[in-house]
């Protein structure tokens, strides 16, 4: 990177023009990340809402095809789709499977009878396995909002209405191989998901964690700013937390990146 790159150019300001203040968004951009919930899809799926991520897949789950229909365990190791639930109710006990992760991309499903999902080579979809092999596991594609499920033979869930079972025969995902998974587990949020390390906690944390990253400790002392950290807490909603910390650290003459 040449001298000229390492310039911030910024705009340029006649003289007697009053800068103006700039306007901060990212309260509202924060307001426009965040996902909305239909809280009207879920009451009327009996709380089950709908996963829209592989994160999401995870315990308790029914897999849905069409409206408030969901696909049925039989005890012979078959899967059926079951009969339709009314507005308000959830899936029955045997169309309630249980997902496991198995890593980034794919899952394991194990049905009410304890035993885990699977294709078998005729493409028939049971639930007969004791173990989870390559067979046992199942990739969710997601694209534009719909989504479907991938096996280890690429091709894609569905329902064979003629035969009344559940098959994986299309290596295409088209209407029929659209599904919902549902999920009753709660989620939980992590406030500090996209947040680093350091800015764990309060700015009386955040500060000593800031300390214990670049001060030099010549006598194996912390040196922290005992000045009031009203100053800290304003930086930190104005977006300057990190010019602030520095200099209070500054002040302190132990900071490798201090003059």
């Amino acid at each position: 990177m040449s001298e000229y790159d390492r310039v911030r150019t910024g705009k340029l300001v006649l003289k007697g023009e009053q800068q103006r203040s700039k306007k901060r968004k990212h309260k509202q951009q924060k307001n426009l990340d965040t996902p909305k919930v239909d809280t009207k899809d879920i009451a009327d799926h009996g709380n089950w809402w709908k996963v829209t991520s592989i994160e999401d897949i995870n315990g308790p789950v029914a897999i849905e095809f069409g409206s408030h229909t969901y696909i049925k365990a039989l005890d012979n190791g078959l899967f059926t789709l079951g009969a339709p639930h009314n507005e308000g109710e959830g899936p029955s006990p045997e169309e309630i499977l249980t997902a496991i992760p198995v890593n980034e991309r794919k899952i394991a499903l194990k049905s009410g009878y304890g035993k885990y999902v699977k294709v078998e080579k005729s493409g028939v979809v049971t639930g007969r396995s004791d173990a989870i092999g390559p067979m046992e596991q199942w990739e969710p594609v997601f694209e534009e909002g719909k989504m479907a499920l991938q096996a280890c033979t690429e091709c894609f869930m569905s329902v064979d209405v003629e035969e009344d079972t559940v098959v994986a025969l299309s290596k295409k995902a088209s209407t029929d191989q659209m599904m919902q998974i549902r999920s009753q587990t709660v989620k939980t949020v992590n406030p500090y998901k996209d947040v680093p390390q350091e800015e764990h906690g309060d700015v009386k944390q955040i500060e000593l964690n800031y300390v214990k990253k670049f001060q030099k400790f010549q006598d194996k002392r912390i040196r922290i700013n005992t000045e009031d950290t009203k100053g800290l807490e304003k930086a930190k909603e104005d977006g300057s937390l990190h010019e602030t910390l520095l200099d209070r650290r500054s002040k302190m003459k132990a900071d490798r990146y201090c003059k």
